[in-house]
């Protein structure tokens, strides 16, 4: 059955494809004002100038976003040489220097403390260089939290200069351009719905439901246990229907009652107890 679209709205998420001019910000408070809704997060922030793959959380769904927002993130862009460099050449340094584990600082405009950390680089390929040999186009995967323009900029202390001339993300962990949607067609949905129309602001919705299943291991309660989680009470053992067998200590999951979402939880060592509450629905 069906949710009424306003129950929809408040615990879902859209896939906004960003354009280059405006804020992360700006979206997510453009597309709260147009659902008239009180809460909308972004998941991940994009520079006003980087394009592409920017998720959106709704009403209850912000609650949530800390679940997906640190997963792993997917870019191509331009790499800007001050002076000509050969391909080859270019991609060992990167190889030897930016992919792997790398320690990086966040740069002065940025959302986060500025100290070292690690991250990680999981791959860095440039697929084509343009004529001049001072641009060259690439392709990288990254950990959540890694900075792009930053690498860009270090590795151009390494050869005389280099910087990032453009960026798109293509994948912000299960979201990716296959379910992206620009403004101007969120616009036009919103319009129709406020005529009577769900249908196509309701094709742009995932299930918050849905989207947790892909990034946490889910489990499956007896029905009669709703009540009392609801109200904050620990999962305990005898209350679990189904479970898979890779959930460790400390690991989050969700669990459900059917198609049903109750919320979410970490494991722990206790003896009847399997999980403690992180987030509940109710």
């Amino acid at each position: 059955m069906e949710k009424p679209i306003k129950d929809l709205l408040n615990f879902s998420l859209i896939n906004i494809d960003k354009s280059a001019g405006p804020t992360s910000f700006s979206v997510s408070e453009f597309l709260k004002k147009q659902l008239k809704l009180t809460k909308t997060s972004h998941m991940g922030t994009l520079d006003p100038k980087v394009t592409g793959v920017l998720p959106i959380t709704l009403g209850r769904a912000c609650k949530l976003a800390a679940f997906f927002i640190t997963h792993d993130k997917t870019y191509i862009g331009v790499l800007h040489t001050h002076k000509e460099q050969n391909i080859e050449e270019l991609q060992k340094l990167i190889n030897d220097n930016f992919v792997g584990k790398i320690l990086q600082t966040p740069p002065h405009r940025s959302a986060v403390k500025r100290e070292e950390r690690e991250r990680e680089v999981y791959n860095w390929v440039l697929t084509e260089a343009g004529e001049g040999n001072k641009n060259f186009v690439f392709e990288a995967k990254v950990q959540g939290g890694t900075y792009i323009r930053k690498i860009c900029s270090d590795l151009g202390e390494m050869i005389g200069g280099a910087h990032m001339e453009d960026l798109r993300r293509t994948e912000a962990g299960i979201f990716d351009e296959s379910t992206v949607i620009n403004l101007f067609d969120f616009k036009s949905a919103v319009d129709k719905y406020s005529e009577g129309n769900e249908e196509n602001l309701r094709k742009m919705l995932i299930p918050a439901e849905v989207a947790i299943k892909q990034v946490l291991p889910t489990i499956q309660i007896k029905e009669k246990a709703i009540r009392g989680l609801k109200v904050g009470r620990p999962l305990f053992l005898d209350t679990i229907t189904s479970k898979p067998d890779n959930i460790k200590t400390d690991d989050r999951f969700s669990a459900f009652s059917g198609d049903q979402f109750v919320g979410i939880y970490r494991r722990t060592t206790e003896e009847i107890i399997f999980g403690r509450p992180e987030f509940v629905f109710t």
